[in-house]
């Protein structure tokens, strides 16, 4: 008895504690951190990425040929770039094109379904690639997603990123 009324009291504690750091960290902005090239065979390009304050991962991107920053995010299936940096891509999706479901940490909402011609980050370029556009009030940051990271081979290990083509 004395077990279960420990659980009930602790539970609950830990619960709420969890949702605060979650929330902190998701609200904090992600930094870019420069990129470094990593010893590969001469017929592959590779790039090592290192977590940034906050642990994620993120990097400065070319997106049909403009600058974009992204988190890296094994979990997101598409790249989702946030309107207001598509519209700098020349994206401008009608409200009723945001048809596109997704449902993420933050809850459901819509996107539009977009084609980029290339996304380059260092040396590594993958063309044609599906992204979403969703409201900038979705997301804080955009996110270099599976449709990308599904075209390169990448590993994790001992806080690094390796991405490699």
């Amino acid at each position: 008895m004395l077990r279960l009324l420990i659980v009930a009291v602790v539970a609950p504690g830990a619960g709420v504690f969890a949702v605060r750091v979650i929330d902190q960290t998701s609200r904090a902005p992600a930094k870019a951190m420069a990129a470094e090239p990593a010893r590969a065979p001469a017929n592959s390009r590779s790039l090592v990425i290192r977590r940034n304050d906050s642990g994620h991962f993120a990097v400065d991107a070319r997106v049909d040929g403009r600058r974009l920053a992204f988190m890296v995010d094994t979990g997101a299936s598409q790249i989702t770039i946030r309107a207001g940096d598509a519209a700098r891509l020349g994206f401008h999706p009608s409200q009723r094109e945001y048809s596109a479901r997704t449902s993420t940490a933050n809850g459901e909402g819509g996107a539009a379904v977009v084609e980029l011609h290339s996304v380059e980050v260092g040396d590594i370029v993958v063309s044609d690639l599906r992204a979403l556009v969703v409201p900038d009030n979705a997301l804080n940051v955009n996110l270099l997603g599976m449709s990308f990271l599904s075209r390169v081979r990448w590993t994790h290990e001992r806080g690094k990123l390796t991405i490699e083509q």
